[in-house]
């Protein structure tokens, strides 16, 4: 696999956090709690560093010379 099609698979990675987070009759409970916070809350601030990982693995598939 070349660097450009390898660049361009990593872009599909970034469509995970989206679905993750569109789809909100997935997470949209209280229970289980994560110290005091609601599910409905742990949940998306958990996608924060899981997208900023995606996003970093994207970018150094795409960059160009490595």
């Amino acid at each position: 696999m070349n660097q450009k099609s390898t660049g361009k698979a990593a872009l599909w990675l970034l469509l995970i956090p989206y679905i993750g987070l569109l789809w909100v009759p997935f997470y949209n409970f209280r229970e289980p709690e994560l110290f005091g916070f609601p599910f409905f809350y742990w949940y998306q601030l958990l996608w924060v560093p899981i997208t900023a990982a995606l996003i970093w693995v994207a970018y150094r598939s795409m960059r160009d010379g490595e």
